[in-house]
């Protein structure tokens, strides 16, 4: 029988390699939320997402566990500044506020979520 520890550390190996398939399948929706400054946007979007997925399977060996939660927090903070401007895009646009409003503090659990596995 799985323990809850087992359960959260699939559920978040599940929602990065979710996340990072997400980035090839469907890219316009990423793009959208790139900001203007990022250079390459395409480019980044298919790394991100490679990182992700990369990150997400990572986290299934206790060997390489450690790494890939401090790769997961890195991640996590380098994508904060595209969360922040899709909020304010939301916010000029009118359409979304709440949830990407609601989103920028749940990167900070995300963030815990990941430290807990380090």
């Amino acid at each position: 029988m799985l323990d809850l520890k087992s359960i959260s550390l699939y559920l978040m190996a599940g929602i990065y390699i979710f996340a990072g398939v997400s980035h090839f399948r469907s890219p316009k929706f990423f793009l959208k939320i790139t900001p203007k400054w990022v250079p390459q946007p395409e480019k980044v979007n298919l790394l991100v997402g490679f990182i992700e997925i990369f990150l997400g399977i990572a986290l299934l060996f206790e060997p390489v566990r450690s790494y890939a939660a401090v790769g997961v927090i890195a991640l996590l903070l380098a994508v904060f500044p595209a969360n922040l401007y899709h909020f304010q895009k939301a916010r000029a646009k009118g359409k979304l506020v709440i949830p990407t409003l609601i989103r920028l503090p749940i990167q900070f659990l995300l963030i815990y979520w990941a430290y807990s596995f380090i």
